[in-house]
């Protein structure tokens, strides 16, 4: 699915919960307007009798709304930087009767397969929002960056320009499900307990976020788009990475179609390589905070997603010792897989022992596996029948190189894993 079917969704807003005339019951009534002059709290009861929940502020005056209106109009231009609210400062208030207005008044998205509403959220492209109070407000498929296939062709300059500024902003518990953040300026924002299933967080500066409590991953357990992004001094521990089976980039790497078509050779490489780089780079950032067995995860992830570019790019060799890497010790981060390597070797040359040299099963044949595992196999009461043609000699030298490759692995992969590299 690409980045613009993502930014679209099937939507439902919460019904009204209005009372009925029933039994005598008369209907309830809709309160007066408050003034500007009224209270926050006179407001918020106010928003709530219009099942608009989220708002917490008085409404904008006419004059602002006019201007608000006319930004609309504007038609963006991504080669001219040009976007309805580049470098507007937009406060809470701004955003929240942006919000209410979106489609003709429909309102703000909220994620439902109910529903066969096709909505795009708000287009936050180049605003400023920096230090503003976006507690709670429903901004999913919010556009605050641009569409990889926009950020492939835009320059620097031009990518720059599309960021939205959020720094320092307050977006506790907010709902940013699947919007487009990528290069967005994040930096000292608080993150806790926001929703971002399936949001784009490529190459944006997430310098000292707070990301307590944030939810990353959907319901499918699959994380945001990561590659690039700038974590900082983020505190990473903070997230349950334990329950993400994957990152986006990996998810839309893995996938055949693109828009309902093939992706050609080419698209599926770059996939998978910024798949790879997403990854390590997260395993990285992982690694340095302490998170050994979350980054140990991620890493082996990369090494099998770069398996599958060393395949596209038909380097057989490099493919092939990278398929027997995985499954010897699962590129050093699976290391119960030696042990069970070693296991299967010492019983399968056991068996084969009794077969060819007629010893007993156990514990003849199983003693010699274990001493011709390590390189030390020996053959009692054979007298003069021990030859270099023997076919317990054979067998014993054979199970000997294959003891050597799987005792470093083991070794190797124990050092790296429990001991540091």
């Amino acid at each position: 699915m690409s980045e613009q079917n993502r930014a679209q969704s099937s939507t439902k807003r919460p019904r009204s919960h209005r009372k009925s005339k029933q039994n005598g019951t008369p209907q309830s009534t809709t309160p007066p307007r408050p003034t500007n002059d009224d209270k926050k709290e006179v407001w918020k009861a106010y928003w709530m009798q219009q099942d608009q929940s989220w708002r917490t502020e008085p409404e904008i005056d006419l004059e602002r709304q006019k201007f608000l209106a006319q930004r609309l109009t504007i038609v963006p231009n991504i080669e001219h930087g040009i976007y309805p609210f580049k470098n507007i400062k937009l406060c809470r208030a701004d955003v929240e009767w942006l919000l209410a207005t979106l489609e003709d008044g429909r309102g703000p998205i909220y994620l439902s397969g109910e529903s066969n509403r096709i909505h795009q959220g708000l287009d936050l492209r180049g605003a400023d929002l920096r230090q503003a109070n976006l507690r709670r407000l429903p901004l999913a498929f919010t556009r605050g960056g641009l569409f990889l296939d926009e950020w492939l062709n835009a320059t620097e300059e031009q990518r720059h320009m599309a960021a939205v500024l959020m720094s320092e902003s307050d977006l506790s518990g907010v709902h940013l499900e699947r919007a487009i953040l990528r290069g967005a300026h994040l930096e000292n924002a608080s993150l806790r307990e926001a929703n971002l299933e399936g949001s784009i967080l490529a190459e944006a500066y997430l310098n000292r976020t707070a990301l307590l409590g944030a939810s990353l991953s959907d319901q499918r357990h699959i994380g945001p788009v990561v590659a690039d992004t700038n974590w900082g001094n983020v505190n990473l521990a903070v997230v349950k990475w334990s329950s993400m089976k994957m990152l986006s980039d990996e998810y839309e790497a893995l996938q055949k179609e693109h828009d309902g078509k093939i992706k050609d050779k080419v698209t599926r490489l770059d996939e998978n390589e910024k798949a790879v780089r997403a990854n390590r780079q997260l395993a990285v950032a992982l690694e340095a905070q302490g998170l050994n067995e979350d980054a140990a995860r991620f890493a082996y992830r990369a090494q099998k997603l770069q398996r599958i570019v060393l395949r596209r790019q038909r380097n057989f060799g490099s493919y092939l010792f990278s398929c027997f890497l995985d499954l010897l010790v699962g590129y050093g981060y699976r290391p119960r897989r030696s042990l069970l390597w070693y296991l299967v070797t010492v019983f399968v040359f056991a068996v084969a022992y009794f077969a060819f040299g007629h010893l007993p099963l156990f514990p003849d044949s199983l003693v010699l596996s274990l001493t011709s595992f390590h390189g030390r196999g020996f053959f009692p009461g054979l007298g003069n029948e021990i030859t270099l043609h023997n076919p317990l000699v054979v067998l014993a030298a054979f199970e000997a190189v294959i003891g050597l490759l799987i005792e470093i692995s083991f070794i190797a992969t124990f050092t790296q894993r429990f001991l540091g590299k």
